[in-house]
């Protein structure tokens, strides 16, 4: 069975580690994903239901796969 929570921590930690391999901060990824920069933060840390449309912005500035959140 899915825990939601786990998966939304699951994605946040993808985002985080991805974005720090980037060496970009939560407030470029925001800007560039065309987000508010707390949401980015909720999200890393799995407290925001994120939509596919919102990953898919996130996915596309960090260069991943959307894959990569569902592996």
């Amino acid at each position: 069975m899915v825990n939601e929570a786990d998966v939304l921590t699951d994605i946040g930690k993808i985002i985080v580690r991805r974005r720090k391999e980037l060496n970009i901060t939560q407030e470029e990824l925001a800007y560039s994903a065309n987000v508010d920069r707390t949401y980015i933060g909720y999200i890393e840390n799995g407290k925001q239901n994120i939509s596919i449309s919102i990953l898919c912005k996130i996915a596309n500035v960090l260069d991943l796969d959307m894959k990569a959140f569902f592996s």
